[in-house]
């Protein structure tokens, strides 16, 4: 089975028909297509994590349909039979860490499958692999979470949910609270996964570098409506609408913005550090 997932006039409302009522989502179409990556972006309060919980059915649409593989999710689709869903669609929440509970790293890694069924063993010997996967080798298999670094739990963490082995792995601002080599090499794993693996990648993130460098496509959302989709290289040349939702651009955009003040001229803008280089390297459409 392909997984997909599709967005169909999506709207979401908070404790609906009561004074505390607050709509969060309204009317959102979108596609997440089976091995690609994806960044959504957006303030605080634009609704990102709202959608993100609809990804695995956490949370179900007040209005429209969300289609996950052949699963089509209402209003009013019943909370049975939702388990395979979790499991094909896997979410690390920001400091997932935090969801460490287990007396040792494989016992955490291995809970997971083993709550979908997967016997001891299996479960064992794929906490060792996901384990490796995430940089850290068997020497820690029985030691304690508590005992490893912060980046440490956080790849242990990580593990965990890969270890269900879902299609789709959503990410909520992976990289928050880590030092920039601890981000850097958070970011070159999951593209690692991504490549290696045909994972499908849901970034949400305020970086605009991780948008630029990593992902294939970008939503943009404002006050729970999506305002505006595209490549990334084509939703940042719109430099004033960018600038005006303030949602920032790459640094290579921002850098190729102050050439252009002094006189440089582009024929588009780059958006990573390698599009700038090259560009500066064969005159930078310099005219």
């Amino acid at each position: 089975m392909v997984m997909d997932i599709h967005f169909e006039q999506v709207g979401f409302t908070y404790q609906p028909g009561t004074p505390f009522e607050q709509r969060a989502l309204y009317d959102i179409d979108l596609e997440i297509a089976a091995g690609s990556y994806t960044a959504i972006v957006g303030h605080t309060g634009s609704g990102k994590s709202t959608l993100l919980q609809h990804l695995n059915a956490l949370l179900k649409p007040t209005s429209g349909t969300v289609t996950i593989g052949e699963r089509k999710i209402i209003a009013t689709t019943d909370n049975k039979n939702l388990k395979p869903i979790r499991k094909k669609v896997g979410i690390v929440f920001q400091f997932p860490e935090a969801q460490l509970f287990e007396e040792t790293v494989a016992k955490d890694i291995a809970f997971g499958p083993k709550n979908f069924g997967v016997s001891e063993e299996a479960a064992k010997a794929l906490a060792q692999e996901y384990l490796n996967l995430v940089g850290l080798d068997a020497s820690y298999m029985e030691r304690s979470p508590f005992d490893l670094s912060g980046g440490q739990m956080r790849r242990v963490a990580i593990a965990g949910v890969l270890a269900m082995e879902p299609e789709v792995l959503v990410l909520d601002e992976p990289t928050a609270g880590l030092d920039p080599k601890g981000r850097k090499d958070m970011m070159e794993m999951f593209l690692r996964l991504h490549q290696e693996k045909n994972i499908a990648i849901v970034l949400v993130t305020h970086l605009m570098d991780d948008v630029a460098n990593f992902a294939d496509y970008v939503y943009v959302l404002e006050k729970g409506a999506l305002v505006k989709s595209g490549r990334p290289v084509d939703v940042f040349q719109d430099v004033t609408w960018v600038q005006e939702k303030q949602i920032g651009v790459p640094m290579a955009t921002e850098f190729a913005l102050r050439l252009q003040e002094k006189g440089m001229r582009f024929d588009r803008l780059p958006i990573t550090a390698d599009e700038l280089a090259e560009m500066l390297l064969a005159g930078g459409g310099v005219k």
